[in-house]
């Protein structure tokens, strides 16, 4: 088992890394920014050091400050966390060349699933359903043209490197496909330097659901069951379910089996997760495989009782699984509500400021992962997520009053949240019943501004 491990992010995720390496009796060191040096994970961290000015591109993204960081503090493995450099190929490469262990899956492994056209032709050749569209990238909008005509529009123009929603467009008809292509190639160079492109056909308003996946060294690998990411907000999850209720046992059933197909034909090793999407017909395609841990993770963990964090540090250090498929459980429903520092009621443009007041629920079946205190500042220069509140319940009712109940107690003064938006969502009556998609915010969203109006 390691001795020590330097945290390469920040926020809750840090917090949830370095309370889990210290319940196994691994010191840690946190890297961050200037910005950051009075952070929570800094003071409840063994150790901490700076690796740059506030840029994220000048420290959380400084592979080289990174690396010599970690020397000079003799840690011998890195956890990334999620965002930032936990899919960056090149820096999962530079660790192992200095004899620091990468705790998530090898460079290759990385590198050939984040490139979406490869690890979809991967899929398709394994038996793992994929979306129509292209067999390779496209040599240019001709080629775009030809195969959109096959497939029928509309259709969805797609960057091989791209992520966060950047480098994709949609074209409704032949008379769009142009501009698509060329706004969506432009996009994705200049984000990922890779304005290569592949195409699919356009499955309107799906459901997002993905499945966890842990492998170990020695080959073994098992799933954690599904979560439902659908309610997401210009392709950013919002609220994530395990597990999905949308599924038949029957469906069910097969999506596990193409996720352990996809693993297996992947070769995983570590913590990951095999993404999908369902149609409205029932029917589910691969759209992509995340190499990392993901924010959502912990309603897994709730739903099943496993440390996905735990698992990952275990693996990396070349320990197998201590479970078999035939252990898993899935007991009860979960949700996670992502808590931003944003202002529904101004488009939610990103909030920043200095934390006054902090009031967490609690409770039985309540987990809040945070890394906030009174006196704290919420920065300008990261991602405006700053909490996560997740409940268990036996069902999916008794998990949305738990979850209403837990917003109703928290309490974050000082700037703007989303905490009353996600705290009315809970009561949307189509969201009750489960009749939700990914498109569901965009024609949701003004009714519960309208009610939290109406409250006050």
């Amino acid at each position: 088992m390691f001795r020590r491990i330097m945290i390469a992010n920040r926020g809750e995720i840090a917090m949830r890394i370095l309370r889990c390496c210290h319940e196994l009796g691994i010191e840690t060191v946190t890297a961050c920014s200037y910005e950051d040096r009075n952070s929570l994970p800094v003071q409840l961290s063994t150790d901490s050091v700076c690796i740059g000015p506030a840029s994220a591109a000048q420290s959380y993204l400084n592979q080289d400050a990174l690396i010599e960081a970690a020397k000079a503090k003799s840690c011998d493995a890195i956890h990334p966390g999620y965002g930032f450099l936990s899919e960056n190929a090149e820096f999962a490469e530079e660790c192992e060349k200095n004899g620091i262990a990468w705790i998530g899956p090898d460079a290759d492994m990385i590198r050939r699933m984040g490139d979406k056209q490869e690890a979809k032709a991967l899929m398709k050749k394994n038996g793992v359903p994929v979306v129509p569209g292209s067999d390779g990238l496209l040599s240019g909008v001709d080629e775009a043209r030809k195969i959109a005509g096959k497939v029928g529009y509309p259709v969805l123009l797609k960057a091989t490197a791209g992520g966060g929603g950047r480098g994709m467009r949609i074209a409704n008809s032949a008379s769009e496909l142009e501009s698509a292509y060329a706004n969506a190639s432009a996009e994705a160079e200049a984000a990922f330097g890779n304005g290569a492109l592949y195409l699919e056909k356009l499955i309107r308003n799906p459901r997002h659901i993905e499945v966890q996946i842990l492998g170990d060294k020695s080959g073994h690998i098992i799933h954690l069951g599904e979560r439902d990411c659908s309610l997401q907000r210009r392709n950013q999850k919002l609220v994530e379910e395990a597990p999905a209720r949308c599924l038949t046992d029957r469906q069910r059933a097969a999506i596990y089996k193409a996720a352990l197909r996809a693993a297996k034909a992947a070769k995983y090793v570590s913590a990951g997760t095999v993404e999908f999407v369902l149609d409205h017909d029932g029917n589910f395609y691969f759209i992509e495989m995340n190499t990392r841990i993901q924010v959502e993770h912990s309603v897994t963990e709730m739903v099943t009782g496993v440390d996905l964090i735990r698992e990952q540090i275990r693996i990396a250090a070349g320990l197998t699984l201590y479970m078999k498929q035939s252990d898993l459980k899935i007991r009860g429903h979960a949700i996670e509500c992502r808590i931003n520092a944003e202002n529904p009621e101004a488009g939610f443009a990103p909030c920043p400021g200095r934390l006054d007041f902090l009031h967490l629920p609690a409770g039985f079946g309540v987990r809040c992962e945070n890394a906030l205190y009174p006196g704290c500042t919420v920065s300008p220069y990261y991602d405006s997520m700053i909490a996560k509140v997740i409940v268990h319940a036996p069902g999916r009712l008794a998990a949305i009053r738990k979850m209403r109940v837990a917003l109703e107690e928290m309490v974050i003064e000082g700037f703007p949240t989303n905490i009353e938006f996600q705290y009315f969502l809970m009561y949307d009556q189509d969201y009750m019943r489960n009749e939700f998609d990914t498109s569901f915010l965009a024609s949701h969203t003004d009714t519960i501004l309208g009610w939290m109006k109406e409250s006050r």
